[in-house]
């Protein structure tokens, strides 16, 4: 919502009256509609892009959970331009905000920035509490399609896992992230077209779960892209039995089905020429 016109000055002051200047300026004005719990916003923590000046000061002043009302001066707004045709020029914005969450990666980096043996002075549960942050950037990285990235934070939290060993009662969990982390690794593999790494990934997700229907149907993925396509029909009927209506895996069945049919085919005019030419060979030759 944009403030210009003639009615600017009263509806900005009556908004503005009791709101909160956290830019120094009054050009960054806050009102919390509800309180969030937790620490406020890192600089380094990831959230959604942020497109705005006033938005990013805004977000640092915030907490988890929280759902706020902020007034952005045109300075940290859109400017003298504006936005067209939304936003006309010199216009002073109104934006609520709710902030569902966000990450620490600078929490995280620290970590990973110890050794091994700075490391294992940690408990576990810091462990994972860094692994899964990791896990979670890989994920803000991969729906921004950046899955070379993705990957880079998918191994950095597995390597975390893998190099700390956890007492059997507390196994489980570790394997429970694990697992999530290895499905991830196989999807971001395949989206770099490199079928043959998504298929290691995905056969080490089924070590620890050999029923997981997202494991098989990788697995399954990444043997179609090999053209391996028996071992790919054996991944995605044992990913559609876990899962008899999943319909990405019925659709991959099918289009198995039509690579199979054309592979075929294709072998068997292979060997009908090389049987045509073994017999015009033969031919010639008892001449």
């Amino acid at each position: 919502m944009s403030l210009a016109g003639a009615d600017y000055q009263s509806q900005y002051q009556r908004i503005s009256q009791k709101m909160l200047d956290i830019s120094g300026d009054r050009g960054v004005l806050k009102d919390v509609i509800r309180e969030g719990a937790g620490d406020l916003v890192t600089p380094d923590a990831s959230v959604l892009d942020i497109t705005l000046w006033g938005m990013e000061l805004g977000l640092l002043s915030m907490r988890k959970g929280e759902l706020a009302r902020f007034l952005f001066k045109p300075t940290y707004a859109y400017g003298a331009l504006g936005c067209p045709p939304l936003i006309p020029p010199n216009a002073t914005v109104l934006f609520e905000i709710e902030l569902l969450d966000f990450l620490d990666s600078a929490e995280s980096d620290k970590f990973c920035a110890l050794s091994a043996e700075q490391q294992d002075q940690f408990p576990l549960q810091k462990v994972l509490k860094v692994a899964t942050t990791e896990k979670e950037l890989g994920n803000y990285l991969f729906r921004q399609k950046r899955f070379y990235d993705a990957k880079v934070r998918y191994k950095r939290a597995l390597l975390l896992l893998r190099r700390r060993l956890a007492p059997p009662e507390e196994q489980r969990l570790v394997e429970a992230t694990e697992l999530l982390i290895l499905l991830n690794l196989a999807l971001a593999y395949l989206k770099l077209h490199r079928p043959a790494t998504a298929l290691h990934y995905g056969e080490q997700a089924l070590v620890i779960d050999q029923k997981n229907a997202k494991a098989l149907f990788r697995c399954g993925q990444a043997c179609v892209l090999l053209t391996n396509y028996e071992q790919a029909r054996d991944f995605l009927v044992r990913a559609q039995k876990e899962q008899p209506f999943n319909h990405d895996i019925n659709n991959e069945l099918k289009k198995l089905s039509s690579y199979y049919k054309d592979y075929m085919d294709r072998e068997k005019e292979m060997c009908h020429r090389m049987f045509a030419s073994g017999e015009n060979g033969s031919t010639v030759g008892e001449h």
